[in-house]
């Protein structure tokens, strides 16, 4: 049974930047694809990033480009989301997945089958 843990949310201004952290525990996702996804309020859950399981492959929802970047440490059992330049659209509960069965890049929210408790984001203008 594994289990994911995200980390670094926080109330920011708009034009800062915050790196969000997932660890996984109880076993690895070194072979999953894994991805960032954010829900704000009455709104439904979207992906913001992806990631394949080497790393190599990344890929971003059209409103972060050039702002965001995913990262992954397999050696760590540790993912990252740099964001930069936030804006107050940002603002969401930001969650990070895992997809077992899958190991390129994947969009489809049931693919994921591992999903952190989510940490808020709160970008003030």
């Amino acid at each position: 049974q594994g289990q994911l843990v995200e980390s670094g949310g926080g109330l920011v201004q708009a034009g800062d930047s915050l790196r969000l952290s997932c660890s996984a525990f109880g076993r690895t996702f070194s072979s999953s694809a894994m991805g960032w996804f954010r829900q704000a309020p009455g709104k439904e859950r979207e992906f913001v990033a992806l990631i394949t399981w080497s790393g190599a492959g990344t890929h971003y929802t059209d409103s972060v480009k050039d702002r965001f970047t995913i990262s992954r440490d397999n050696n760590r059992n540790v993912m990252s989301l740099q964001m930069n330049s936030l804006k107050p659209e940002d603002t969401a509960v930001y969650y990070c997945a895992a997809a077992s069965r899958v190991r390129a890049l994947t969009a489809v929210i049931s693919d994921y089958d591992y999903w952190g408790q989510g940490t808020q984001v709160t970008v003030s203008s």
